[in-house]
This record gives C-alpha cells, structure tokens and sequence, in this order.
C-alpha cells in the first residue's frame, strides 16, 4: 500500500490528511496557521504537522507517494505562490520549500482548485469527467474539471470564478474590476443587499428563514440573488457545458430552498436549453475535506 499526503493550508489552520489507494482519510493532524508569521515558519509547520499525521496512521516517508498542498492565492505552474494577502506571501517557492524539508514529491495548486478536484474525484463529482464547483462565501472561488484534469491555464491561475464580470457597469471589485460575480452572488452580497432592505439578519441564513417564514421583503431579496447567481452559472454552462455544477459553502447547506428556483432560473438562460444532456447543479458533500482530498491528488 502507497499513501499519499493531503494539505489544506488556511488562514486559520493548517489541515493535513493522510489518504491511502481509495481516497480515504486514515490519519489526521492540524495545527493553527498562527498568521502573521514568516514563510519560513509557516512551511515549517507545514512539514510537521506532516510527520504528525504520517505517525498517526503508523507510516514511514517511505510509503508517501506525494505531498500535495492547496494554499490561497495564485499558484504557478512552477510551484510558486505568487501572491496572497492574507498569508502575506510574495513570489514564495512553497513547492520546494516543503520537498527541501520533507524530502517527499510534493505538489502545489490553489486551495479552491484542490476542493473541486477533491469534490470530482471523491464527492458529488465522483464518476464525472467535466465538473465545475464553485463555493459560495466571502467572495466565490471555485475550479474547474476538464476531461478529469484539473484546469490551471498557461500561468496555473485558472478558475477564477468570482472575477468574471456580469455587470460591467456594476459594483466595483476588490480585485479592480467592476461588477464581478462575486459582488452580487457571494454569501457576502446576499447579506449586504438584506441589510439594504433594512433586514434584521446576522447571516445569509437567515434571509432564507425570513423568506420562508413569509417575509415578502426577503423573498424579494432572494430571488434577486438568484438571478445574479443563475446568471454566472448559465456562462459557465454554456462555456464549458459540465456534466455536474456542485456548489460549495455555507449557503448550499439550503440544499432545495437553493437549488430548486436556481435550476428554474439557469434552464431559462443557458444557451442548450433544449439539448438531451443537461447540467446538473447540486451541492458539494466532502465539505473540508475537499481541499485535502484534492491536494493529495495533484499530480
């Protein structure tokens, strides 16, 4: 049996996983990312907390295949993270930084990327070919699956959901641009656009209660966001024409109070709306473990 190692590098913690031949975790470890620090300390703890999980599932560097780490920001094809604010790195060699302190092959790719290729490989996606996931929170990451191979583009940056625009005369956009997908269909616009409508809600949880408790102002509220939502999802559609649309984040835990008037509104705009084979759009089932199971598969 050869085992393979799984990193979900956070801004919070550091969650480490070991997987054997059938993509199963059999051994865990974590310790808190502890930002901010130095690179050097982060990749330290990176390696550690490595070593912590192989001893837990009673196995030597010897039977680890790879190490592969999923980590915010763009990653390149050359193992470098180019940039991320919230880790503080700049142009970092994490893939050798890592392969210099374990002395395993070791692999790096964007955390969203690693999620969708775990949630293609082991979770809703299982058994598809061309599968897109796009998590919904503070902002909308997501990845991209092309004939089983994760899509990364000439620099190893594709997948950038949330920044394609659908209102160019819109909200502006941390990233620069204006009225990108993530101003109006992130958890944090749903809340943002309650608010506005004077809604007393803490959470995008909450709007949905309100609306199905018979708030008219909150049904109004969502079915505004569902037509930003269902306006990306239909270009996705109609670009890459995926088997499978899994969606990720606190607010798929809605499950049919999501999907239901979603699909509605995606089968209106998507260009093969009367071709035999359709998209389906459904949630993601790994949750965090996603983002492990993804980056132990990078190859």
């Amino acid at each position: 049996m050869k085992y393979r190692i799984g990193v979900d590098l956070g801004g919070t913690n550091i969650a480490v996983g070991v997987l054997d031949e059938g993509n199963n975790i059999i051994s865990r470890a974590s310790t808190p990312t502890a930002l901010p620090r130095p690179a050097d300390d982060i990749v330290r703890s990176i390696a550690d907390t490595c070593i912590k999980a192989m001893a837990e599932a009673g196995i030597e560097k010897e039977d680890v295949l790879s190490v592969g780490v999923g980590t915010p920001g763009a990653v390149n094809l050359d193992g470098i993270v180019e940039n991320d604010a919230n880790l503080g790195f700049v142009n970092i060699p994490l893939r050798d930084m890592v392969m210099n302190l374990l002395n395993i092959k070791t692999f790096i790719g964007n955390d969203a990327n690693c999620a969708a290729l775990g949630e293609q490989i082991a979770g809703s996606g299982k058994g598809t070919k061309n599968f897109i996931m796009v998590t919904l929170g503070t902002g909308i990451g997501g990845g991209i699956v092309v004939d089983g191979k994760l899509l990364t583009g000439v620099n190893g940056a594709a997948g950038e959901i949330g920044h394609m625009v659908i209102d160019h005369q819109g909200i502006p956009c941390q990233c620069g641009r204006i009225g990108c997908f993530e101003q109006y269909a992130s958890a944090t616009a749903l809340i943002r656009d309650a608010k506005e409508r004077n809604l007393d809600i803490s959470g995008a949880k909450d709007v949905f209660d309100l609306a199905n408790g018979g708030n008219i102002v909150a049904a109004e509220v969502l079915d505004s966001y569902f037509d930003y939502l269902s306006t990306g999802l239909a270009n996705l559609i109609n670009i890459f024409q995926p088997e499978m649309i899994a969606i990720g984040g606190g607010i798929a835990g809605q499950g049919d109070a999501l999907l239901e008037p979603l699909m509605k509104k995606v089968k209106e705009k998507r260009y093969t709306k009367y071709s035999k084979g359709q998209t389906v759009i459904t949630v993601a089932k790994l949750g965090n473990d996603a983002g492990i199971i993804g980056a132990a598969s990078l190859s």
